[in-house]
């Protein structure tokens, strides 16, 4: 329960940190100013399509709670057998570290109206992308040829369940890149390209930051075990 509540506080942090970086913190009417004048808040209206990531990340995020509070209960059972990490996943993380380096390093070339970087850096973001989802499906090969199935134990199933999860996740940012990448090649107008590319920046760096957090779970998850006993009351 307590790792629940540290993960949702976490995950209400995240957000709101986000979306005051949005302008969503402005209290224009509390500015003053002659009558008839708007003041000027020094932050644009916070589009919708931002709100709507917003709310998307929390009902991610929340996933992401539940899955972890399950897997921490359940591996506290005496069936319990956790299975061996691929080193595959190793290499897996680094590419997701270096799409979402390319995300970031697009979403700056837009910010400098830089069409070429923008579209150099966003084609090297989802092939990274790209060649993490296929590494974990390698990863779920070896997994099965050594004998560890999806009901085999219970924590072969959370590991499936969990990689299947968010490699969803990334197969959907996956789309709204190719979205953004189809404006590129439209020509549509730099400020609507711009927005595009920071929604994708944005969703890429949380879908890193879960993959780090889920994958120090299933990889030192016995390591974490006295913690959990700590928090649950159970230690000694």
């Amino acid at each position: 329960m307590i790792f629940t509540l540290l993960f949702v506080v976490a995950l209400a942090a995240f957000v709101g940190w986000w979306l005051s970086r949005q302008g969503l913190a402005t209290k224009p009417w509390l500015e003053t100013g002659p009558a008839g004048h708007v003041p000027d808040t020094g932050a644009s209206p916070l589009p919708t399509a931002k709100i709507g990531l917003g709310v998307f990340l929390a009902v991610a995020g929340s996933l992401l709670v539940l899955l972890v509070s399950a897997y921490t209960m359940r591996m506290d059972m005496e069936d319990w057998r956790p299975l061996p990490q691929p080193r595959l996943l190793w290499v897996n993380t680094g590419v997701l570290v270096l799409s979402s380096v390319a995300l970031h390093r697009a979403r700056t070339a837009a910010h400098r109206d830089d069409l070429d970087g923008v579209r150099s850096w966003l084609l090297v973001g989802g092939l990274a992308a790209v060649a993490f989802l296929l590494g974990q499906i390698l990863a779920w090969k070896q997994l099965t040829a050594a004998g560890y199935r999806l009901t085999t134990n219970p924590a072969d199933s959370f590991f499936y369940l969990i990689t299947a999860v968010h490699g969803l996740h990334v197969l959907g940012g996956l789309v709204a890149l190719g979205r953004t990448a189809a404006k590129l090649r439209l020509g549509v107008g730099m400020e609507a390209l711009r927005l595009g590319v920071e929604l994708c920046a944005t969703y890429w760096h949380f879908l890193l930051a879960v993959w780090i957090v889920l994958f120090a779970l299933l990889a030192y998850s016995p390591s974490f075990m006295w913690l959990y006993a700590i928090c649950t009351g159970s230690f000694g």
